[in-house]
């Protein structure tokens, strides 16, 4: 019995040191393997390949793609794994017009910048320029030659107290009634100091003061919906609600029967 057992064991002695070889020749491969994807790892890291090779902005209607980039301090020659979003994200965040910025990363090399600007709810005539005006009050000193169609146009205002007023009016006007309105006078008088009168779109001329302005405007619509059609004049919206139409001069409107 004895015997037996020991022929057993030296039997199994070869196959034994066979497994243990193979066992660290397979240990040897994968420390091979790890060694050159750490190798390859970081010649990527620091070859040309690595760096960024698209940056995608959009969200942004007012501010240029370029500045939006010029802003974040990413170019083509940054590596793409030394972008930091939160760094970028507060570079951006300083443009004034910018409200939100979202940055992603997408592998290999791609990033993108999505940007929400804040709301241009007016523009102030300034000699022979407009000025943008945004939803938190703040006055750009962008200034535009042509003539906007995308929000209203402030004349006669100047920087103080009222013209803030006004623009937190117009921020809490929705922007299916700001798309109404043409132009925005500064009209004071000696009885109402904050008083304005605005040119609608339509032709019709609202009498109003900036007290209030944005809770009584929205239901322009439903009011001049009630009017003959073609009829003009002006609506107040001061203390009470009332439509006042235009006074027509009756001489002129004989002669042309007449004729």
């Amino acid at each position: 019995m004895e015997k037996g057992k020991v022929v057993v064991l030296e039997e199994r002695v070869p196959k034994l040191k066979e497994q243990r070889r193979q066992r660290a020749n397979r240990l040897l491969i994968v420390y091979i393997s790890i060694f050159f994807m750490l190798l390859l790892a970081v010649i990527y890291a620091q070859s040309p390949l690595s760096n960024v090779a698209v940056i995608h902005v959009e969200g942004n209607r007012h501010i240029a793609s370029q500045d939006v980039i010029q802003l974040s301090g990413v170019t083509k020659k940054t590596s793409f794994w030394k972008v930091k979003k939160d760094d970028v994200e507060q570079r951006i965040q300083q443009h004034p017009e910018v409200k939100e910025v979202s940055v992603k990363k997408r592998i290999p090399n791609r990033i993108d910048i999505v940007i929400v600007e804040r709301k241009r709810i007016a523009y102030i005539l300034d000699k022979h320029s407009f000025l943008p005006i945004l939803e938190n009050g703040k006055v750009l000193t962008d200034a535009k030659r042509a003539i906007p169609s995308d929000a209203p146009i402030l004349i006669g205002w100047k920087e103080g107290e009222a013209i803030q007023d006004m623009a937190t009016q117009l921020a809490h006007t929705p922007s299916s009634i700001l798309n109404l309105i043409s132009e925005i006078h500064y009209t004071p008088s000696p009885s109402d100091r904050r008083h304005i009168t605005v040119y609608m779109n339509d032709g019709i001329e609202v009498s109003a003061t900036i007290d209030r302005f944005a809770e009584k405007i929205v239901h322009y619509p439903s009011i001049v919906s009630q009017l003959q059609p073609g009829m003009k004049g002006v609506l107040h919206l001061e203390m009470s609600t009332y439509f006042k139409p235009y006074e027509t001069d009756e001489g002129d409107e004989k002669d042309e029967n007449e004729r």
